[in-house]
């Protein structure tokens, strides 16, 4: 028996999937993505819905001359620079619609759930407006939007599938993106989140493992397991230890040789989920831990159940378990009722505790959020702060990279960075804990090809990612293995 999500994304009774003369099938896709990693793998499942009614995603160079004949975007509602972003995109999207009557425009994601009336109101051009619980509905919308001439709306309130379910043409041959839960049942006074995700619903254990061998059958080398929370995963059904089981599940996967995920929440973050990223072999150690504030006194206001001596106790295990662990954080700089003091604490934390790499955020207000009716700090105020942070940040994450320098890496090749000279080729991709290595192929060595694995020696640490250009002859490493 057919699920509601896989009935949604079958051609309509009687309707070829082929119905263009020309070879482009139901006509030629593009998808603009904005957002997190939720959004990028919605994508990934908003294309294979396209492409299972018989839509062909759109080459390089058709994107670069505009030529499809639908244009989706998938946006974000976190902030709102990401809103104004998403309505002056649309804006300009009318002339596609100008230039050939026969272009759909489609809108999902997050502020398609949120502001489903007002998109419809504001741009007038768009054919389909459709939720995150709506994405098996976008073919029928299209279709009725040619038949009718009329915009259509489908935004779901609840969730009676999963995305997982409907197909998905991935992005990557060998990364492949896994939910293992969607939704979020915290109340930070400062997300939109719960609004537009809805709560939080896991997957099955033995539905996500499935999906991870299937990845691998199709030939991922790497899979990253994606949640609002992933470490609360399971406890709606009752197992607190649902997602240190899961990661070990993962290390008995053959062929799978990277485990990632992202991201957790530091209060539900729990020791046996250590031990299972230390003692699971292709569980990678790298994490990204959110801290949105180094002040105690915010974090309340934020709603965030934990304290920062919670935080960097977290981050203590790790790196005794994982020496190596390189460790990433999300930071709000002025918060609703922030002082000096309060983001001065923030730049203690961060000192203390040596992140890898910082994503700062100015405080943006979301309209029906509770932080969104606090009293707001001055735009100069937080700029100002902001530059602090960013600075420090970067010395930090220099000074990290610097370590590297010197040592052997294994890189997961993902492909190639441009020429290190005219006959030496760099190939690209990240070692185990995540860092960006560029590595420069020796003379008369093996070339690498995507999907394979190289162990070099760091020779450089930019500013952002590192270079191994190693010299064989001098002892440094250069070592292919096939993936």
């Amino acid at each position: 028996m057919m699920t509601e999500a896989e009935r949604a994304s079958r051609p309509a009774a009687g309707q070829s999937g082929n119905v263009r003369p020309d070879g482009r099938g139901k006509g030629v896709f593009y998808i603009h993505t904005l957002g997190c990693q939720m959004n990028v793998h919605d994508s990934e499942r908003i294309a294979g819905v396209l492409e299972q009614d018989g839509y062909v995603p759109a080459s390089e160079c058709q994107i670069a001359q505009h030529d499809f004949d639908l244009v989706v975007m998938n946006t974000c509602a976190v902030r709102e620079n990401a809103a104004e972003r998403m309505y002056g995109t649309i804006g300009r999207w009318a002339r596609y619609k100008h230039a050939n009557p026969r272009v759909q425009i489609a809108i999902g994601g997050c502020m398609a759930q949120l502001d489903r009336e007002r998109i419809a109101k504001r741009t007038p051009w768009v054919d389909a407006v459709f939720g995150t619980k709506s994405i098996a509905s976008l073919p029928r919308l299209l279709d009725q939007a040619r038949a009718t001439g009329e915009p259509q709306i489908d935004v779901a309130n609840d969730l009676t599938y999963f995305p997982s379910q409907l197909p998905a043409a991935r992005s990557s041959r060998i990364s492949s993106w896994v939910s293992i839960s969607v939704g979020c049942n915290n109340t930070c006074t400062f997300c939109i989140v719960p609004t537009t995700r809805g709560r939080e619903h896991d997957r099955r254990p033995g539905d996500v493992l499935a999906e991870v061998r299937e990845c691998v059958a199709n030939g991922a080398k790497e899979v990253t397991l994606l949640g609002q929370n992933v470490n609360s995963y399971g406890y709606g059904m009752g197992d607190r230890y649902a997602f240190s089981k899961l990661l070990r599940a993962c290390g008995q996967v053959e062929g799978l040789e990277r485990v990632r995920f992202t991201s957790p929440h530091p209060a539900a973050f729990t020791d046996d989920v250590i031990d299972a990223m230390a003692q699971t072999p292709n569980v990678m150690h790298q994490l990204h831990m959110p801290l949105q504030s180094g002040s105690d006194r915010v974090l309340r206001a934020m709603r965030r159940s934990y304290r920062t001596e919670r935080f960097l106790t977290i981050l203590s295990k790790v790196r005794e378990a994982m020496p190596d662990a390189r460790i990433s954080t999300d930071i709000i700089v002025g918060f609703p009722g922030e002082t000096e003091e309060d983001f001065q604490r923030t730049l203690d934390v961060v000192e203390q505790a040596r992140f890898s790499t910082a994503f700062t955020f100015e405080y943006s207000p979301r309209p029906g959020t509770p932080a969104a009716a606090m009293e707001q700090i001055p735009k100069q105020v937080v700029q100002e702060r902001f530059d602090r942070l960013l600075a420090l940040q970067q010395r930090i994450t220099q000074e990290e990279l610097d370590k590297f320098e010197g040592r052997d890496v294994e890189v997961m090749v993902t492909g190639t960075h441009g020429k290190k000279d005219d006959e030496t080729h760099r190939v690209t991709g990240r070692e185990r804990t995540g860092a960006l290595v560029h590595i420069g192929v020796p003379e008369g060595c093996p070339q690498p090809q995507v999907g394979d694995f190289v162990t070099a020696t760091v020779t450089h640490a930019g500013e952002h990612n590192l270079i191994a250009d190693p010299d064989p002859q001098a002892g440094q490493t250069y070592r292919v293995r096939r993936g």
